[in-house]
């Protein structure tokens, strides 16, 4: 397995630039597709990973996993895979590279560090239209929290990281394969962390109203850096409802996050579809001089414009 580094060119056509990220898994990286042109971005398996025996076959079946599951995807809110390759001499996963923050970064530029309800509902519709075409596909993500959401600069939300993504036919409800962990517990479902139920679209409903939390109150829905005691809030706790973070939001509003936070999944909204209808009243007024040409400065404090219908409608 080669070593990768800025200027390495991969399956005769994308050269890297610059690391973008780095996870357990391995790297992102800014490419360029020397054959159309154009920027890329580049996922690599982290060389130690595959250097070992014992976790190279995990790793693989990881990333293989998660080029098929995101080349089944065709959506607006949803990261385009372009190429993929897993050989012994090259593992990479070629993508559309998103210019804009994730959600986690921008957060430190909302007042108060909190969306308004137009935002954080267009944020989240967007999320629902993306999660409608993974669930349609018969795909769980399993790993949805605010690193995993991109703001492109014109404010479409984009859903990153498909790497904990499961298929609804398999038939193991737990987390994740043996040796494999997971990502970030801090939009984890009950039903994820404790591998008691067989998982479904739901378990994504209920990392949705985490994030739709965060977004609306300026902070996580348990908010702890000891990983064990978030994993018992998150099966046992009553979540606190937003007005106790001294915010108020219309009374519908909070009864669909009370409804997507439900301990239960039979609790929850049925479909990602049904979320974003009821997100709908709440949803920014359209502008129509947005659509009067060229000028209007690009900010990705000023996102989630036209948020693109879910699957199925």
């Amino acid at each position: 397995m080669r070593n990768f580094a800025p200027g390495l060119v991969l399956r005769d056509r994308y050269r890297l630039k610059s690391v973008l990220g780095r996870g357990v898994m391995g790297q992102v990286w800014e490419g360029h597709d020397t054959y159309l042109d154009r920027p890329v971005a580049v996922k690599t398996v982290a060389a130690d990973l595959l250097a070992v025996p014992q976790s190279r076959e995990a790793a693989l079946a990881r990333f293989e996993r998660e080029a098929r599951a995101a080349a089944r995807l065709d959506h607006g809110n949803i990261t385009t895979v372009f190429d993929a390759s897993i050989t012994d001499d090259t593992c990479c996963l070629v993508m559309e590279l998103i210019e804009g923050t994730t959600l986690d970064h921008l957060f430190d530029q909302q007042e108060d560090g909190r969306f308004d309800v137009p935002s954080a509902a267009s944020v989240t519709a967007q999320l629902c239209g993306g999660l409608s075409a993974a669930h349609a596909a018969d795909l769980v993500h399993r790993d949805l929290k605010t690193q995993n959401v991109m703001i492109r600069r014109d404010g479409v939300v984009k859903i990153l990281d498909f790497g904990l993504v499961k298929f609804l036919g398999d038939m193991d409800p737990g987390l994740t394969m043996t040796g494999e962990a997971i990502g970030n517990i801090a939009c984890a479902s009950p039903e994820l962390l404790s591998g008691r139920d067989p998982l479904d679209a739901r378990s994504d409903l209920y990392a949705l109203g985490c994030l739709l939390h965060h977004m609306l109150t300026g902070t996580p829905l348990f908010a702890t850096d000891q990983p064990a005691l978030l994993a018992s809030r998150h099966l046992s706790e009553t979540p606190p409802a937003v007005a106790e973070s001294g915010v108020d939001v219309p009374r519908d509003l909070q009864d669909l996050l009370s409804a997507l936070l439900a301990k239960r999944p039979q609790d929850r909204p049925a479909s990602a579809t049904e979320v974003y209808a009821a997100l709908a009243p709440h949803l920014p007024s359209p502008d129509p001089r947005l659509a009067l040409g060229p000028g209007l400065p690009e900010d990705p404090r000023r996102p989630f414009l036209v948020p693109q219908g879910p699957r199925p409608v």
